[in-house]
């Protein structure tokens, strides 16, 4: 997906690759490893760095999201905490609970993306990318524990619930709403609520709490036109399961990166078909696919080729149709003849 974010970034991240080129160089010469466009050594290992607006970003625009939606949620949390402590409202204290848990992602997400920035080393060849990923998969596991809690103190409010302020409940919610759209509009206007798994967990977090508001206003109804006072504790649970749906999604995602699963956006057989159609190319074998982090997807394979075959020339079409058909545009290739052999892999 391309975004202003990607486009505005465009030379930062060749800045990086270059910079990640430059510390590498030193150390692969000693086994002959070649970086960049379509160098081969002497057994054709050639990594392949080929971009064309679908690469990672960080840009000013996610950071500006965030930061803008981080002073939102933190003013309503102390809102709605307050409001809930007077109204004795379960479910303002709830998202108010909710709230700061998002303060903390929101901030998280932040810093994430302040070390993904930093550049890679000879001892994190991917810099660090992959913290984002982990910064996902936190947010996720808090929404988690956070629903939780709300769910068991609405239980133990179902035998006896307290009398609770409706209408100052209902104005608290109402503002607390609003807030939460507006933070919404920002991630969307302003960061990749889609593709960065960071932002979108983020983001997530903020329709969490808009959720909430919806749902204490609902319960503010309920109790100020029919003192249904049990309507809190039960639109507390209803919103806290819509919150653990949203967040098993950003957990499956996130596992699923750390687990080096193929990208969803990539289907390997189609990998497959498309490189065999390269002239030159007998078989493709031993094909990994992953994704090092949002919007950043690598690959790596073996290329059986003729004997005659010119491999610069294939490597380079290879290069071209991983990142224009697939975006893949991290590519480790290996490029073999007829008198190659190696050990079978385990993977």
């Amino acid at each position: 997906m391309s975004n202003p974010d990607q486009t505005g970034n465009h030379g930062k991240q060749e800045n990086n690759k270059d910079h990640h080129c430059d510390h590498l160089h030193e150390s692969d010469s000693s086994h002959g490893h070649a970086h960049g466009h379509s160098h081969g050594h002497s057994h054709g290992h050639s990594h392949g760095h080929h971009h064309h607006g679908h690469g990672h970003s960080h840009g000013p625009n996610n950071k500006a999201g965030l930061a803008i939606a981080l002073l939102i949620t933190s003013g309503i949390m102390i809102l709605e905490f307050v409001g809930g402590l007077l109204t004795k409202s379960l479910a303002l204290l709830s998202d108010s609970g909710h709230m700061l848990s998002d303060a903390g992602a929101l901030a998280l997400s932040l810093v994430a993306m302040w070390f993904a920035a930093r550049p890679p080393s000879r001892k994190r060849t991917y810099g660090f990318y992959r913290f984002e990923i982990l910064a996902a998969l936190l947010n996720g596991v808090t929404l988690f524990v956070i629903a939780g809690f709300i769910i068991a103190e609405a239980i133990e409010r179902f035998g006896n619930p307290p009398t609770v302020a409706s209408g100052s409940m209902m104005v608290i919610a109402g503002i607390g709403l609003l807030a939460n759209l507006i933070s919404a509009w920002f991630l969307m206007r302003k960061g990749d609520v889609k593709d960065n798994l960071n932002v979108r967990s983020a983001y997530l977090h903020v329709l969490g709490d808009a959720l909430g508001s919806v749902g204490a206003i609902v319960a503010g109804l309920l109790m100020l036109l029919f003192s249904w006072y049990i309507a809190d504790p039960i639109i507390s649970v209803v919103v806290a399961l819509l919150i653990l749906k949203g967040a098993w999604g950003v957990i499956a995602s996130t596992v699923h990166i750390l687990m080096e699963g193929t990208p969803p956006s990539v289907d390997p057989a189609e990998v497959e078909i498309s490189l065999r159609e390269i002239a030159g190319v007998k078989e493709v074998h031993d094909m990994h696919i992953w994704t090092i982090t949002s919007g950043m997807d690598a690959l790596s394979c073996h290329l059986k080729v003729e004997d005659d075959a010119k491999e610069q020339d294939i490597l380079q079409e290879v290069i071209g149709v991983l990142a224009d058909r697939f975006g893949v545009e991290h590519a480790t290739i290996q490029i073999e003849k007829a008198g190659l052999r190696h050990p079978e892999l385990k993977v």
